[in-house]
Parts: C-alpha cells; structure tokens; sequence
C-alpha cells in the first residue's frame, strides 16, 4: 500500500505571495512635499509618490 499524504489547506498569505496590490495597479499615492514648478507651461506640478513600492507619478493642474 502507497505511503499516505497529509493534505494542508495553504495559508493565504502563501497562495497569492508575490500577487501585490501594486503589480494590480493599486498604488497607494501620497503627495510628494515639494512643490515643483513647471517653466514651459508657468504651473505648479504636483508629484506623487507611491507608499508601498515608491513609484512616482507627476501630475500638471
């Protein structure tokens, strides 16, 4: 008779490891503090940074 295998039910954690919000497209955006100015257009620029993976975005008003 064959060896028997105990069955364990994986932990979430194990099975969507690697399965980030960030790699969704669920970034956590903060605003960056500093003030930047853009020359060509005369606006103030806001960036933004993500607080998980440290992505930045630039955003013009």
């Amino acid at each position: 008779m064959g060896d028997v295998i105990p069955f364990k039910r994986p932990k979430l954690s194990e099975k969507f490891r690697g399965k980030t919000l960030c790699r969704e497209g669920f970034h956590k955006w903060i605003i960056d503090k500093k003030s930047l100015f853009d020359v060509k257009k005369g606006a103030l620029v806001t960036s933004y940074r993500c607080a998980r993976c440290a992505a930045t975005r630039v955003e013009a008003k």
